[in-house]
């Protein structure tokens, strides 16, 4: 009986890894390349804008940019999120993207604003 237990224990915690896994897995290669990022501000006073290379590669975003450091993750459905470290400053953004195209919104530090992108 106790072996019986065991058993089911272990192929519950099996089962529940898989779901967990599947939910979390990496995004189709449907995003993979380089993107230009446009930032604008429209709430602070900081820069009023700035364009950003990205490179997604298996739904993970990196920088294109030297002096600037980006991280994140792009989901299945081309959700995205993302956090750009500038030296001292830091901000991070949300959106969607689409085959060709995406936006969302960034906040960082008393600054926030909208985000488009485009695949170059």
């Amino acid at each position: 009986m106790l072996n019986v237990f065991r058993s089911r224990v272990i192929i519950g915690a099996f089962a529940v890894s898989v779901i967990i896994t599947a939910g979390i897995a990496p995004a189709s290669a449907s995003y993979d390349g380089t993107w230009t990022v446009s930032i604008v501000t429209t709430r602070g006073v900081c820069e009023p804008g700035m364009a950003l290379p990205i490179q997604i590669s298996d739904g993970r975003v990196a920088s294109g940019h030297s002096q600037v450091g980006v991280s994140g993750r792009v989901a299945q459905g081309g959700g995205i999120t993302v956090t750009v470290i500038q030296g001292l400053k830091r901000a991070f953004g949300r959106g969607k993207l689409a085959e060709a195209s995406g936006s969302g919104t960034w906040r960082g530090g008393p600054c926030s604003g909208t985000w488009t992108a485009t695949r170059i």
